[in-house]
């Protein structure tokens, strides 16, 4: 196979969008570290307080599997103020644990390398939350786990649903992760975490003058 002369690679880079625009590879990537320091920091700061997870139901936690359809059953039988408190608990515990990721995330982000940069600028919609999730879904386990632990052992209800989830998973009709509550809660919320970063990097790529970043402006505005 015919290999293009060394020569010309310095001409093809130029023939990039961020070198039409005055930007070398090295801006566009700190381009792509700004706009995920922005969305870490919202997705942080909309989900990290009261009713982030609970008021939306984007990434309201919610009874996995058959829990749900047992949870239903539960309020027509009368129960429901002990199903909605156990999913209120649920929602507060993500809630309370979600500021304990921004440390994390923003570090990630601050050692992305410019190479890493230029694969998120042009990968697909999924291209973030891969990132996020290769980088800092085992840290933020360790850190989610003891909040959630924190704020549900309070609640004489999810004992309950530890020892009915450890049943419903051993007649196969529950995910082993989801027969927790502390484990099944913890990897929501992480999930959540991940679905708002990427929410929020979509409306800076469809929308970069918003920001109101010269720097940002040319990097996503020379991919339209």
């Amino acid at each position: 196979m015919e290999r293009r002369p060394l020569i010309l690679l310095p001409l093809l880079s130029l023939c990039s969008p961020w070198a039409r625009a005055g930007l070398s590879e090295g801006d566009a990537a700190a381009g792509i570290r700004a706009a995920l320091e922005r969305g870490c920091t919202a997705a942080v700061a909309q989900l990290g307080r009261a009713d982030g997870f609970l008021a939306n139901p984007a990434v309201r936690i919610e009874l996995p599997g058959h829990l749900k359809d047992a949870a239903k059953l539960l309020k027509n039988l009368g129960q429901g103020r002990k199903v909605d408190e156990l999913l209120t608990t649920m929602n507060r515990a993500a809630e309370a644990a979600v500021p304990a990721a921004r440390p994390l995330l923003i570090a990630a982000v601050k050692g992305m390398s410019v190479e890493d940069g230029l694969k998120l600028l042009k990968g697909g919609d999924d291209a973030v939350t891969q990132f996020f999730a290769s980088k800092t879904r085992v840290p933020l386990i360790k850190k989610f786990l003891p909040i959630v632990s924190q704020a549900t052992q309070k609640l004489a209800l999810a004992d309950k649903y530890n020892a009915v989830a450890g049943k419903a998973a051993g007649l196969g009709l529950l995910r082993a992760e989801d027969a927790n509550i502390q484990q099944y809660v913890t990897g929501r919320a992480i999930e959540g975490l991940f679905q708002i970063i990427g929410e929020e990097e979509r409306k800076i790529r469809q929308d970069p003058l918003g920001t109101g970043s010269a720097l940002l402006k040319k990097v996503f505005g020379g991919l339209n």
